[in-house]
């Protein structure tokens, strides 16, 4: 009977958020810092590449410092256990990391595109800068489309 009630503990401990800094150990939450990596280095890397396309990168630059910012403020409440156990912040979170993904795919196209546009330009510098940030947009996409992937998943055995 013990094995039962423990059993029972430990799945509905899984269809909740984690909090204090159990959310740097259990997955999907643990997503959050290869999020936090890959979407800097996009950032740092499309800033630093003097931006010859601004109507393209525009985009991609308010993606990556916005879900930068919003990522890191969704760890930081995690771990101040803000959320209090309520089910409407899975809601939250399976919302923001789907939204999140979908950012970054366009993002990552778009970051592809104007890559390609470089090509024919002769800043070979600028050029090899931007194909990192395309591999870490789309590595960031990867990140967050799983993350959205499991969200959902807590989400539907939360309620």
């Amino acid at each position: 009977m013990a094995a039962t009630t423990t059993n029972e503990a430990v799945y509905e401990d899984t269809s909740s958020l984690p909090s204090g800094f159990r959310v740097l150990a259990e997955f999907p939450d643990v997503l959050m810092i290869p999020d936090l990596i890959f979407g800097g280095l996009v950032w740092i890397l499309v800033a630093s590449s003097k931006v010859p396309l601004p109507i393209l990168q525009g985009w991609v630059m308010f993606v990556s410092v916005s879900l930068f910012i919003f990522s890191f403020l969704f760890m930081m409440l995690y771990c101040a256990h803000a959320h209090g156990g309520k089910s409407s912040w899975t809601t939250i979170d399976a919302s923001y990391h789907c939204i999140a993904a979908f950012f970054y795919l366009s993002a990552s196209v778009l970051e592809s595109y104007s890559t390609i546009a470089l090509n024919d330009l002769p800043f070979y510098q600028l050029y090899q800068e931007n194909i990192a940030a395309v591999v870490f947009a789309y590595l960031a996409t990867l990140s967050y489309t799983v993350h959205a992937m499991f969200s959902l998943i807590r989400w539907k055995g939360s309620s």
